[in-house]
C-alpha cells in the first residue's frame, strides 16, 4: 500500500502544480497578454497544456490504484479523478487520501 500512496501523492503533486501554473501563468499569457503560437509565450502555453494532458493520464492511473486498493465507491472515485483537472483540488485529494491510509495502517497494527 505504501508504494501505491507514494506514486499517487507524487503524481498528485506533478499534476497539481502544473495545473496551477498553467493557471495561474499559461492561461493570463493566453488570453490577455495575447501571445501568439509563434513566440515562447505560446510554445510553453502549448507545450505546458500537453504535459499536463500527459502527466493527467498518469494522475488517472495512480488514482484508480489506490481508489481500487481502498475499496472507494464509484461516486469518491471520481471526486478522486476528477480532482486533477480542478486547480489546487488534488492537493487535498492527496491529503485526504493519505491520512486514510496512514489511519488504517494504524488501526490494522
Amino acid at each position: 500500500m505504501n508504494g501505491a500512496l507514494l506514486r499517487f501523492r507524487v503524481m498528485a503533486w506533478v499534476t497539481g502544480v502544473l495545473l496551477a501554473v498553467m493557471t495561474v501563468v499559461g492561461l493570463p499569457l493566453k488570453y490577455v497578454f495575447e501571445a501568439t503560437d509563434s513566440g515562447f509565450a505560446g510554445s510553453f502555453y502549448a507545450i505546458g497544456w500537453q504535459a499536463h494532458g500527459w502527466l493527467y493520464v498518469l494522475y488517472l492511473v495512480t488514482a484508480l490504484d489506490i481508489c481500487f486498493r481502498l475499496r472507494y465507491s464509484v461516486f469518491r472515485t471520481l471526486a478522486v479523478l476528477i480532482a486533477g483537472t480542478i486547480p489546487f483540488a488534488s492537493f487535498f485529494a492527496e491529503h485526504l487520501i493519505a491520512k486514510e491510509v496512514r489511519a488504517r495502517q494504524a488501526a490494522a497494527v
